[in-house]
């Protein structure tokens, strides 16, 4: 990373209990975690707000994947299109399924559901402001609430403030989330060279 941070060692107080959860869960804290706390105080803040969201998440964990990994390959981010890619091979059953979404949502086999979902994500990331009536209401025509079109909104538009944040700070994909295979590993470094 560029900026000086908490290393997972040093971590005191409520950033040495949120790293001790990442590394009973994982073995190591992300670089997502320790950019944060270049200042400290944002740390508890980001992870609270970041809990929040997903505990409240009206969709599934597979939708939220799913948005986040198209957000991320229009940021675009390094970074979360390898965190995320790697998710999604188990909820889409292949690397070549995650390939497929990222190439082309519209033609890789989705639901339409998936799709006005994605497609609306996608505008989001692009240019929100771009976002009409008509956009709603293909969502709403496939059958999602106004609470679930609201957390795809805020699944986007929160992974596009925090990927450029990771990025702005250098942050990058740790070695747990880098496949093996050359050619997965090249489709998700859409920015940043690891």
């Amino acid at each position: 990373m560029f900026l000086q941070n908490v290393e997972e060692n040093e971590g005191t107080g409520r950033v040495g209990e949120i790293y001790r959860k990442q590394l009973d869960a994982q073995r190591f804290v992300m670089e997502a975690t320790k950019c944060f706390t270049t200042r400290p105080d944002l740390l508890p803040i980001y992870t609270d707000f970041n809990d929040a969201i997903r505990a409240g998440f009206s969709l599934g964990m597979r939708e939220w994947r799913l948005i986040t990994f198209i957000a991320a390959r229009d940021i675009p981010s390094t970074y979360c299109s390898h965190v995320y890619g790697k998710q999604l091979i188990a909820d889409l059953g292949s690397t070549e399924a995650v390939l497929a979404v990222q190439r082309d949502f519209r033609n890789a086999g989705l639901s339409v559901a998936d799709v006005e979902m994605l497609a609306y994500a996608e505008k989001i990331t692009r240019a929100a402001s771009s976002v009409e009536q008509g956009d709603i209401d293909r969502l709403r025509a496939v059958g999602f609430t106004d609470q679930q079109i609201s957390d795809i909104a805020l699944c986007a538009s929160f992974r596009s403030f925090v990927s450029r944040f990771f990025d702005a700070v250098g942050a990058g994909p740790e070695a747990h989330y880098l496949s093996g295979d050359a050619a997965f590993r090249a489709a998700m470094t859409v920015g940043k060279a690891i």
